[in-house]
């Protein structure tokens, strides 16, 4: 039975808002500009320079606000406008000839705000000729100053224009992110933009400069490349370009290293461009319709009944189903993809004619989803759809069907045993639960390309995963793809609940091929060293909080069988033993409460000391670092303890200075002990500075030297002025000066003093005066009273005549 093609009224545009200014605007004038937006309830109608207001209409359909935006004479309206692919809110972008680009946004607030405003050229001298929007970017071609980068005559003014993108995102509920501009290409001659939804296509304009008016770019961002083709030639090259990386590429030094594209050819004649998610088609003056495919190489598709008379004439061309749409005028022509043979052909009530692009993947309505897989017809008189009507009879077997039927032949090729299996096996048999979980997704009424899109990543990993195996059965690079094997496992392993048997594989992942696994596991975690001897993880917390987590429901794991914290810090002391303190004082900051850091169970670093090993037999740098790093105070003064005992001096000061002043009383402990060994010997006098600055400033002189007191060694015999040869030397009061300086105040007090020790540190400054050394007259000593007060105690002065 022969299928027919049919036009379907989706809506009459009553539902529109604005729904009168909407169909004039469709019906008067024949250049219009049409853009709907990637949920479809948007539609976006651009006026040229020069007509009658409003220049700009944004209609929603259902509940929502139209946009009018009208710019006086002598003001420019904008060049091109676009919706941008945000989930969250509809939003539109309008750039200027003069490089200005604003960002509106609906859903904020009441009606339709200004969310961004900015300058594409902020340096002025440029000229905006073409602009696009793909997925995440904003896209223009521009025209410099001729002679602004070292070219002069006539061919500089053709190859002065360069090729810009910046990154355009959502930022928030009422913000935009836009990133810093890099050049794609420069050089070049003017490009025309178009974008579909993985490329965007560079192709040539009527100023293009004829010895290039054959070539055309695609540039796709995924695989970071750009292809030139030449149509006409049926050539092709692709070359890497990463934009982002700093490598832009001049367009001529891009053309003479591909040999042959420019052979003197004619430039391309092309009526209309049209971007579809097969590559670029190009409707010809000879009513020829062609295919350049994203690789770069073109074929024809079919031949229209009529060609185009001449560039005003209207033309929109679609594709859907194998099916080529094209409207020509009021003449509505379906050709056949693959023979190019004409299917139908419709004659239209109207020629002011658009074809609309289907809504993004996922963002479809109930209504939508019915009617998927046809092209949407735009005119004055309402929305239609253009699809294929289903013969009569026809039934289709279901969703769920399908996956059972497809399931069953995929066990029973992969099945040992001869039984054969059956779709109502697979439905009630709890063995098979992968068909069972896709087919109660699919009764969820999920649409295709959604469920595409969230299972894309899963289905790329099992593709390489099985291509991986393949290779390893055939012995080819045997070491790659073991390793290659064990960080798709780690990493599948890491997505699960890392339960018994989970937990188990894990285990002997790690120790099969550990440099393999430790990879995966960076990956994961994002770990970086700061340079600093740190570490630093952007990975989200839920990562974090599987590895941190102790066994689940309480049970211990089975014998020999490390949960993965333990199993990284096992991992880390075989391959890299320095980057296990910062890992574990990083694991101590990314914690949370019942993470294994912060909950009942032994905190990490005790954790951590036990994979190496029972106490007196663990590496004792290690275990030091991991004391010091774990914070706690039992384990900081377990640290300083070893390294007194060490005697390594300046560590152990060090340790007490990097805690943080809201530790004052491990602080003070620490000081405590430390001026404990400086009572007793002087292996400390040389770090004296180091142990001044670790002193409390809240310490008394009093109480510093009670401290020293309860320290110092028993004197068996009266002091001597001097030590014995061999001798311990004494703790002297110069070396305990430095100490009570550090324990006063800044300034002498003017209140009463507070200690009896306190006079020490405050001197005058200025001695005393000298006492008399000779016999003086009465005369003499009268005119120095004050000189009575250096007489010994008991005693005159005895002052004789000698005349």
């Amino acid at each position: 039975m022969k299928r027919a093609g049919t036009l379907r009224l989706l809506s009459d545009l009553n539902n529109f808002s604005g729904a009168a200014r909407l169909r004039e605007l469709l019906a008067g004038d024949p250049a219009v500009r049409v853009r709907c937006s990637p949920d479809g309830r948007h539609l976006l109608l651009l006026r040229p320079p020069g007509a009658p207001d409003p220049q700009l209409l944004v209609a929603v359909r259902g509940p929502g606000a139209e946009l009018e935006r009208a710019w006086p004479a002598g003001q420019p309206s904008p060049l091109d406008a676009f919706f941008l692919p945000w989930p969250a809110r509809p939003a539109l972008v309008l750039v200027w000839e003069s490089g200005l680009a604003e960002v509106w946004g609906a859903g904020v607030g009441p009606g339709w705000r200004l969310l961004q405003s900015t300058e594409l050229c902020p340096g002025g001298g440029a000229r905006v000729v073409a602009v696009a929007a793909p997925r995440g970017r904003l896209v223009w071609c521009e025209e410099r100053q001729a002679g602004a980068e070292g070219r002069e005559g006539p061919p500089a003014v053709a190859f002065s224009h360069c090729v810009c993108l910046r990154t355009l995102e959502p930022s928030g509920e009422a913000g935009t992110n836009l990133g810093r501009t890099h050049i794609l290409l420069h050089n070049c001659p003017p490009f025309g933009l178009l974008t579909s939804r993985k490329d965007l296509f560079l192709v040539p304009t009527a100023t293009t400069w004829p010895g290039v008016g054959h070539i055309l770019l695609i540039w796709s961002p995924s695989k970071g490349k750009v292809v030139v083709a030449a149509p006409c030639l049926g050539l092709s090259h692709s070359k890497s370009l990463n934009p982002g990386g700093g490598d832009p590429w001049d367009f001529s030094t891009l053309l003479r290293g591909l040999p042959g594209l420019l052979s003197p050819r004619q430039p391309l004649t092309v009526h209309t461009w049209a971007p579809t998610p097969q590559g670029l088609l190009w409707l010809d003056f000879r009513g020829t319709v062609s295919l350049v495919q994203p690789h770069g190489g073109t074929r024809a598709v079919g031949t229209l009944q009529e060609a185009p008379a001449s560039l005003a004439g209207s033309a929109a061309l679609g594709t859907f189903h194998g099916t080529l749409a094209c409207v020509l005028g009021s003449t509505l022509e379906l050709l056949d993809m693959g023979s190019g043979q004409l299917l139908e052909r419709k004659v239209l009530s109207t020629d002011r004619v658009h074809l609309l692009e289907p809504p993004a993947p996922g963002m479809e309505n109930e209504e939508e989803l019915e009617t998927r897989g046809g092209l949407r017809l735009l005119s004055a008189v309402g929305l239609f759809r253009v699809g294929w009507e289903a013969p009569q009879g026809l039934e289709l077997p279901s969703a769920e069907d399908l996956v059972f039927e497809e399931a069953c032949e995929y066990y029973q090729r992969r099945s040992l045993r001869g039984a054969r299996l059956t779709p109502e096996e697979l439905r009630h048999n709890s063995t098979f639960r992968a068909p069972q979980a896709l087919a109660s997704i699919l009764q969820g009424h999920v649409s295709p390309s959604t469920l595409l899109t969230t299972l894309r990543a899963e289905l790329r990993d099992y593709r390489g995963l099985e291509q991986l195996k393949a290779q390893l059965v055939a012995g080819d690079d045997e070491e790659a793809g073991w390793t290659e094997l064990a960080e798709h496992e780690v990493a599948r392993l890491l997505r699960t609940e890392l339960m018994g048997d989970q937990l188990a594989q894990l285990n002997t992942v790690f120790q099969a091929l550990p440099t393999a696994a430790w990879g995966a596991i960076l990956r994961a975690l994002q770990l970086q060293p700061d340079g600093n001897g740190r570490l630093r993880s952007q990975a989200p917390p839920d990562v974090w909080k599987k590895v941190l987590g102790v066994t689940t429901c309480g049970k211990e794991p089975p014998s020999g069988i490390l949960p993965l914290f333990e199993l990284l810090c096992r991992c880390l002391c075989r391959l890299e033993p320095r980057w296990l303190p910062p890992f574990v004082e990083l694991a101590q900051q990314q914690g949370g409460p019942g993470w294994g850091s912060g909950g009942p169970g032994l905190p990490l670093y005790r954790r951590a000391l036990e994979v190496l090993g029972e106490e007196g037999t663990r590496p004792e740098a290690l275990e030091l670092d991991l004391l010091l790093g774990s914070g706690r105070p039992k384990a900081v003064l377990q640290a300083v303890g070893q390294l007194v005992q060490k005697e390594e001096w300046e560590r152990a000061l060090e340790a007490g200075l990097a805690l943080s002043p809201s530790s004052p009383l491990l602080r003070s402990e620490i000081f405590k002990l430390l001026l404990a060994e400086f009572a007793r010997h002087r292996r400390l006098d040389a770090h004296l500075p180091l142990l001044c600055r670790l002193c409390p400033p809240d310490l008394a002189p009093a109480e510093l030297l009670l401290l020293l007191r309860t320290h110092l060694p028993d004197e068996l015999e009266p002091p001597a002025p001097f030590p014995e040869p061999g001798a311990e030397p004494p703790l002297t009061v110069g070396l305990l000066r430095a100490l009570l300086e550090q324990t006063g105040t800044k300034g002498r007090p003017s209140g009463p003093v507070l200690s009896r020790y306190e006079d020490i540190l405050w001197d005058p400054g200025t001695p005393p005066p000298t006492p008399p050394r000779g016999p003086m007259s009465a005369l003499q000593a009268s005119d120095h009273p004050g000189l009575e007060a250096w007489a010994p105690s008991g005693q005159g002065l005895c002052v004789t005549d000698t005349g």
